[in-house]
């Protein structure tokens, strides 16, 4: 159902994201992604690496990274897929916001809702710094 190839939406050495091998169906589940949680407190560990940029809030008092494709997929302020967190499974759930064409990248909005065109914590950090 997902492939992971080279992306247009971002450059360097890592530029990948996540891409539908068939269409997929708007409401159709598409990735679980296991996550490994660990608490806040230790984020600032995280900060020092290039990782901090892959870590998603995972509730109140967690930031979690997550396995499989998770931290793979591309941000979109029109994303085409939304991602739910399911805390007893351990799990983020990707689904299909709108149907999606075979071939086509798979975006979500990494402020978490899909209305949210909130500034990037990424882009907030380069707009301090100008």
């Amino acid at each position: 159902m997902i492939e992971v190839k080279t992306s247009k939406l971002s450059d360097g050495e890592l530029n990948r994201g996540v891409f539908a091998t068939r269409d997929i169906a708007k409401g159709e589940l598409i990735h679980e992604a296991p996550v490994i949680p660990y608490p806040n407190r230790e984020h600032v560990h995280i900060e020092k690496t290039l990782l901090a940029d892959y870590a998603f809030e995972y509730g109140q008092n967690h930031t979690a990274f997550l396995l499989g494709y998770g931290m793979l997929f591309n941000h979109s302020y029109q994303p085409n897929a939304i991602y739910e967190i399911n805390f007893p499974n351990h799990t983020f759930d990707f689904y299909a916001y709108k149907d999606i064409k075979a071939g086509e990248e798979i975006l979500i909005n990494y402020n978490g809702e899909v209305d949210d065109e909130e500034p990037l914590w990424f882009n907030k950090d380069k707009m301090e710094n100008e």
